[in-house]
């Protein structure tokens, strides 16, 4: 088993400590958190032993997860990695592209691994559906959450669409060739709203909204791609696929076919694969274990956390 440690236990960092405490894969050594009073009344009620120092945790385990406020990421990972401890970092990976950049350095200087929390590629809507995905051309996304204060100290952009930007450069496989952007800041001092079209090499176009001051939750992607339209509901983990065939030369009395204008005729089918549920945020935790114990490349890497960054930052400088 892994020695692992955490840094920051609010309110996503309890829950990493839970889920760490409960794997197999892993041994909860224990936490630091900046705030005292905080861990003190974490350690008490829950039972995690409290280190006063982020070094001396670092000391203590092999797998440093970082799940501090973004502007600390970047020193936290480097004190890890200096010290050869693979590290699990929430999304979004630092504060700049640039901090991002040394990061994947220092992890091959130092031999060590690194997975960024991007939680949603372990959606079991989204994981259902990706083999389907062939070639998108059109991507529709929609993330709308009620207001909660917690994550307003950064952009809409950083806070929940960088969830669908790496959904999308994970799907797309193309590097972007233009992006345009508009955000409205409401009720924070940073957009609260934001709308974002991404164009890439391949010809694809991405079309994104987001918003943190909406009546309802809504976490929806569309692609829509040769012969087929797929749905993926990232909050209800569902997912639906519509498919295009060549109709059949004698249909049956319930086939769904479609016939353009130059007469060609397509039957429309429904393929709905399984979900399976699961605790994403359990499963991104054991597969970056998995990933270290084989030496394999981690699921969402350095390098795809600092590319879903930067087209972020493109973003949010459209603004």
């Amino acid at each position: 088993m892994l020695k692992a440690g955490v840094l920051g236990a609010g309110h996503l960092g309890k829950i990493h400590l839970r889920l760490l405490h409960q794997s197999d894969k892993y041994n909860l050594v224990g936490f630091y958190d900046a705030d005292e009073e905080n861990a003190k009344k974490v350690a008490a009620e829950f039972g995690y032993t409290y280190f006063n120092s982020i070094d001396k945790l670092i000391e203590a385990v092999d797998v440093v997860d970082i799940v501090t406020p973004t502007l600390s990421h970047y020193d936290c990972a480097r004190k890890a990695i200096a010290k050869g401890k693979h590290i699990f970092i929430e999304k979004p990976i630092t504060n700049t592209v640039e901090e991002a950049e040394t990061l994947r350095t220092l992890v091959a200087e130092y031999g060590v691994k690194g997975q960024v929390g991007h939680v949603e590629r372990f959606n079991p809507a989204f994981i259902a559906v990706k083999d389907m995905l062939d070639k998108p051309m059109f991507i529709e996304t929609h993330r709308l959450a009620e207001f909660n204060p917690r994550g307003t100290d950064v952009p809409v952009v950083l806070d929940l669409m960088i969830h669908d930007i790496d959904i999308i450069l994970s799907v797309v496989q193309s590097k972007v060739k233009h992006v345009s952007a508009s955000g409205v800041s409401v009720i924070s001092d940073t957009p609260d709203i934001a709308n974002a079209r991404i164009e890439f090499v391949n010809g694809c176009v991405a079309n994104l909204t987001a918003s943190r001051i909406s009546l309802k939750n809504m976490r929806k992607t569309r692609f829509f791609q040769r012969d087929a339209y797929v749905s993926v509901d990232f909050l209800e983990k569902k997912c639906e696929v519509v498919k295009m065939k060549d109709a059949p030369k004698e249909p049956g009395d319930f086939d769904m076919i479609l016939q353009n204008a130059e007469g060609i005729k397509k039957q429309i089918y429904f393929d709905n694969p399984q979900v399976d549920s699961n605790n994403a945020i359990l499963d991104e935790l054991e597969s970056f274990a998995d990933a270290i114990n084989n030496n394999t490349k981690p699921i969402v890497t350095l390098h795809d956390g600092t590319e879903a960054l930067r087209v972020a930052t493109m973003i949010i400088d459209q603004f």
